[in-house]
């Protein structure tokens, strides 16, 4: 077989339920991953496991077993195989679960899974602590006749990077293929992320589709008149008009159409919803990533080497992908408990809003000193959501957040929703907050630590229970920065410019890393990326985003996919769990980023 069709039918804990059906029926299939699992739901998962930990169910996505129940007949009869690492903290115990279901199903499955990840006992304190691991250890599974694999922790590429080694034969040592198959994983991992889900240019997509519809509507109107007409003077065959896709509304999930050479082909199921062009794709690839290296336990994958080619409708071409030795190390993720959390939001309506918000603070502030157990961190936020003269009250109206932290669970309880609830009849005129606060609830936080890849047992578990150690990488390689890149020649001095938004001439993607968020921009021509490349520089970025002002924040030129990537250390505290901003994963940044003004060249609005 010349190539290999891998699918993705979850992105996370909680994606589509029936995007597993959707992949199976919709369309040519060798394989079906789902990524389950994020630093927050190996935060949850280690919560489940300390209420229980006798439960054999727990630490692992049981709603992966259930989309198998409806499914895994459908798999079988089509002889596709299913990797998931929907294990999570307990890819044992999800084996043992998929084999019991398949018994009672009476679909003859081999069920493997893969683990050594788990370090938890190296970390005292740690509610989770677990190394990514790489593909071999998937790809031993395979090649032995597994049809459905679990792991535990594993990059989200090693699910495409197994299967894939299993497939062609490749070995430790190929790294250019092993790197394209790590950025067709990248694409694949967040599904509908790269099938036009959470696009930048969403709406010109979503009028495209639009058009598009009228104009079949206006085909189908044609042809019925066309019938009637037929059918006047005698027999005509019925007019059948082809299902319509459903747009933006319902996007189907990605599939890629990998090589022997390591090139693929991103795509999605016939007749299925969304898009699939370079910009969907060049988002994707910028989504939690950094800089030109892409470290991972396999090879280390050159983003600054990938060529991007439309290769037809819905279908964008990956390939001059490089790939250099990986690191000698494996990052470990940590979930702890990081102490108690509670929070308040007071609604201030009307004139004043600036004086009611300095009023209750002070209020607040000084009962909360006067209390046994002040909370060692207190955080205050003021959201101008009013309009004046507004028509509605919700319109006149701002909102002022205090978060407050602590070790001390009643620091943050009593203290905090007894001092807000004594302030109702004695703050500021029209006082009343969205709800009244808690008990105050724990939070986690995300670390992140390195060990050395031969300190990981790595182990695949056969389907026949043997037992095949996963050796780490024989030649590895420290990553290091690479030097900027040539940039374009700058757009003449003296254009004519204006006042716009960024997002105008430039599309963007952001998300997080531990407690780091990066945000990635392109454009969509060569004009715009040499204004953009020149224009976005490190201190504009945080004159854009003030709240980056005091952070440390890297550029990562990547010319070759017309991009800037900023990563932003700090922004998000301690992690996705803490809880600690506004947007915990900075998943509207690089939209914030897109919707500020500055001077633009009028050739490129």
């Amino acid at each position: 077989m010349s190539v290999l069709r891998i699918g993705n039918a979850s992105g996370f804990y909680g994606d589509r339920f029936d995007a597993m059906r959707e992949m199976l029926t919709g369309g040519e299939l060798d394989v079906l991953t789902g990524d389950y699992l994020a630093e927050l739901t190996m935060l949850i998962l280690g919560r489940d496991r300390l209420r229980d930990p006798t439960d054999r169910t727990a630490g692992y996505a049981r709603t992966f077993l259930r989309q198998l129940e409806e499914c895994l007949g459908l798999a079988h009869e089509r002889g596709v195989r299913i990797v998931v690492n929907a294990g999570g903290l307990n890819p044992a115990g999800l084996a043992d679960a998929v084999r019991e279901l398949a018994g009672r199903l009476g679909i003859p499955v081999r069920v493997a899974h893969v683990e050594g990840d788990d370090l938890t006992a190296l970390h005292p304190g740690s509610l989770a602590a677990h190394a990514y691991l790489g593909g071999f250890g998937i790809a031993a599974c395979l090649r032995e006749g597994a049809d459905i694999v679990v792991t535990g922790r594993v990059t989200d590429a090693a699910l495409v990077t197994g299967p894939a080694a299993a497939h062609f034969g490749w070995g430790p040592g190929e790294y250019d293929r092993l790197a394209g198959a790590v950025v067709a994983g990248h694409v694949l991992e967040c599904g509908a992320q790269a099938t036009g889900g959470n696009y930048a240019f969403f709406h010109e997509a979503h009028e495209a589709h639009e058009a598009h519809e009228a104009h079949e509507a206006h085909e189908a109107h044609e042809a019925h008149e066309a019938h009637e007409a037929h059918e006047a003077h005698g027999s005509a065959p019925a007019v059948r008009r082809p299902p319509l896709a459903v747009g933006l509304r319902r996007p189907g999930f990605p599939l890629a159409e990998l090589h022997a050479d390591g090139t693929a082909v991103i795509t999605k199921h016939p007749g299925t919803g969304g898009l699939v062009d370079v910009g969907t794709i060049t988002a994707q690839l910028l989504y939690e990533t950094g800089g030109a290296r892409y470290a991972g336990p396999d090879v280390t994958a050159r983003l600054d080497t990938i060529r991007l080619t439309q290769d037809g409708p819905d279908r964008v071409r990956i390939e001059g992908v490089r790939g250099e030795a990986p690191p000698p190390t494996l990052k470990v993720g940590l979930n702890r408990l990081g102490g108690y959390r509670n929070e308040v939001t007071f609604v201030l309506t009307g004139l004043e809003i600036e004086r009611k918000a300095a009023l209750v603070r002070d209020q607040l502030e000084t009962a909360l000193a006067a209390a046994k157990s002040r909370p060692e961190h207190e955080s205050w936020e003021l959201v101008r959501t009013d309009h004046p003269d507004a028509p509605t009250e919700e319109t006149a109206s701002a909102l002022l957040r205090l978060v407050v932290r602590d070790s001390d669970r009643n620091a943050v309880g009593r203290a905090l929703s007894g001092a807000a609830v004594e302030l109702a009849l004695a703050s500021y005129p029209g006082f009343h907050v969205l709800a009244p606060p808690g008990k105050g609830a724990p939070y986690g936080v995300f670390e992140s630590a390195y060990v050395d890849q031969g300190a990981v047992p790595h182990t695949a578990v056969l389907h026949d229970g043997r037992r095949v150690p996963v050796p780490p990488a024989a030649d590895t390689l420290v990553p290091r920065p690479v030097d900027e890149p040539p940039l374009p020649e700058p757009l003449p001095d003296g254009l004519p410019s204006r006042r716009a938004p960024l997002g105008l001439v430039a599309g963007a993607r952001s998300g997080d890393k531990g407690g780091d968020a990066n945000i990635g921009l392109w454009a969509r021509t060569d004009d715009a990326w040499r204004w953009l490349a020149h224009a976005l520089t490190t201190d504009r970025l945080r004159e854009l985003l003030p709240e980056t002002a005091d952070l440390t924040v890297t550029r990562h030129a990547l010319p070759n996919l017309r991009a800037l990537n900023f990563v932003v250390e700090g922004i998000l505290g301690e992690g996705v769990a803490s809880q600690h901003r506004f947007d915990p994963q900075a998943k509207g940044l690089g939209e914030w980023l897109r919707s500020r003004h500055l001077d633009i060249p009028e050739v490129l609005l």
